[in-house]
């Protein structure tokens, strides 16, 4: 595990922001980095919200279920099938990117109507908006801080060595090849994502929009389950719905894995400013348009997490402003391609795998055990 913590020069060069400052001529460099990036950005209107966009997207994804509806009306009792089932993943995964995007109030003008879509489209997907948006603000404010960033707590996966030293049982034998099982792992990612969903709703604490949430993924799973179960035989619409939600995890869990699994890891304590957090920990993919389609924008992973709130649209041109900054200010810059990330994300749970070894397996120590 890589981690930056207070003692670690990668950290120790940039020093602490102090808490108050007398004039701009205080800020550390790091953070006049962020506020000229920042300047440039606004001044070159990357921030300003692409509606049309967004809108041959919405028609796109709506053309793409509209197809699906069709083809399954057209082939009744086939096992051709269950490619619609793994478009269905496909068009369900590009509608939580969509998701994502209203949360981060990139879409529509004002933050109470992108939230009301956010939910909207979450409540499609069959994800309770509710859930995600407190877990996914925890991870933008600390991404990759032991402690605060939901997204790297143990879950089967573990992606701490302390984590996999206290695996057990089953979950033991899972870590210590966890590398090599993510993607297979993936397959039951969706599965998860409506066991999680429901559960939270379900819970006694406070969930703000409960009951609307709960109504709208229920007449969601009766839209999809009710012609599924009742158009097509008992065994082939139970494989459609199992190869609809294997598409679904695996395409999620394969679009948000290499944007920070194997980057730094911060330490509790560790002090760093907003601009370097969030660069030293996240991880671009090359490849222009076509990974920008694919991943829905994530693959500018270091801008989204600078600027939240910038359109899909943008985040290519924005790369090239923050790349530059980042050559000037001496902070690593990390993307690479997507199969050589996926290799990066099965090298790292591997190496934290190791971890859950007993450590009477090594050999030398069970010869002297004997002896």
């Amino acid at each position: 595990m890589i981690t930056l913590n207070q003692v670690d020069t990668t950290t120790a060069t940039l020093g602490p922001i102090r808490q108050t400052y007398a004039g701009t001529d205080e800020f550390p460099p790091m953070t006049r980095a962020y506020q000229d990036v920042s300047r440039v950005v606004r001044e070159t209107g990357l921030l300003h919200r692409t509606p049309w966009f967004y809108i041959l997207v919405g028609t796109a994804i709506l053309l793409g279920f509209g197809g699906c509806v069709t083809g399954f009306i057209l082939l009744g009792d086939s096992w051709f099938q269950l490619l619609i089932a793994a478009a269905l993943g496909i068009l369900f995964t590009q509608v939580a990117f969509l998701a994502h995007e209203a949360a981060h109030r990139q879409i529509l003008a004002s933050g109470p109507a992108n939230f009301r879509l956010a939910r909207v489209l979450a409540a499609i997907v069959g994800m309770s908006y509710s859930w995600w948006d407190s877990k996914h603000t925890r991870h933008h404010g600390n991404p990759n801080r032991v402690g605060k960033d939901p997204d790297i707590e143990v879950d089967t996966i573990s992606f701490l060595d302390e984590d996999a030293q206290r695996s057990r049982g089953l979950v033991r034998w899972i870590t210590l090849r966890q590398g090599w099982l993510f993607f297979p792992l993936l397959t039951l990612e969706g599965l998860n994502l409506h066991v999680l969903s429901v559960r939270h709703l379900a819970s006694r604490g406070p969930v703000k929009g409960r009951w609307a949430e709960l109504a709208m993924i229920a007449a969601r799973f009766a839209i999809v389950l009710v012609p599924v179960f009742l158009l097509l035989p008992l065994g082939m619409a139970f494989a459609f719905m199992g190869v609809q939600l294997a598409v679904f995890g695996v395409y999620m869990g394969a679009t948000f894995a290499p944007n920070h699994k194997g980057m730094p890891i911060i330490a509790p304590d560790a002090k760093l400013d907003f601009f370097s957090k969030q660069v030293r920990t996240s991880r671009n993919i090359t490849g222009g348009w076509w990974a920008t389609w694919l991943m829905g924008g994530l693959n500018y992973q270091v801008e989204h997490h600078l600027f939240p709130s910038m359109s899909r649209r943008h985040l290519a041109r924005a790369r090239e402003i923050v790349r530059d900054y980042c050559t000037a200010q001496n902070v690593p810059y990390t993307e690479t391609t997507l199969l050589r990330s996926y290799g990066i994300v099965i090298s790292y749970l591997n190496h934290v795998g190791l971890a859950a070894r007993d450590p009477f397996d090594c050999p030398i120590t069970a010869q002297y055990r004997r002896a």
